[in-house]
């Protein structure tokens, strides 16, 4: 088995440069960008102080911003892959954006848009039809769940879909021994 060799340390004018270079890939929150540049400074203080600066320089160019970050991802996931509020949010939050910011980047993203609508759209977009057995409503009502929507939402679809009362007492039973078990 080969190791990886370790990547070069850079001095900040290098550690800039490289952070632009990653920036220009793809946008990156502030702890994204930090973490991938942490490999490549000084342990320390020092290297500490070169990542500090990078990263203000960064902001003050305005090349890292988190709150149009969580914005425009919310709203991209919103609109092209038909996401609920709750799936943004953890996936925001797991890229080490701050609460408040995430907030308020839903709230801007979501503004005015129906959460069974929304829902809706996904349902199509997966080519999900209305269920014709529990089975199917159950795959119907996790898959809802994995896009983040609400089990309000998610049991008024499956009622209008017209599901019956044991198929929708058996997927709130499952829904409930999941978050039971802490799955």
């Amino acid at each position: 088995m080969r190791t990886r060799k370790p990547a070069p340390l850079l001095d900040e004018s290098a550690l800039y440069d490289y952070a632009v270079k990653l920036l220009g890939q793809q946008m990156r929150t502030v702890a994204e960008l930090k973490r991938l540049l942490r490999r490549r400074v000084e342990p320390g203080e020092a290297g500490a102080a070169a990542l500090a600066a990078v990263v203000a320089r960064l902001k003050e160019y305005k090349f890292l911003d988190d709150t149009g970050y969580a914005r425009d991802y919310a709203k991209l996931r919103q609109e092209n892959s038909s996401f609920g509020r709750r799936r943004v949010r953890q996936d925001l939050m797991r890229k080490g954006v701050h609460a408040e910011v995430i907030a308020k980047g839903l709230d801007a993203a979501y503004e005015g848009v129906s959460e069974e609508t929304l829902a809706r759209r996904h349902l199509e977009r997966k080519r999900i039809r209305k269920p014709t057995n529990a089975k199917e409503a159950a795959r119907a009502a996790r898959l809802l769940v994995r896009a983040g929507f609400s089990p309000g939402t998610i049991f008024r679809i499956l009622k209008q879909w017209n599901v019956d009362d044991a198929a929708l007492a058996s997927i709130e039973s499952m829904d409930a021994d999941e978050h039971a078990s802490g799955e």
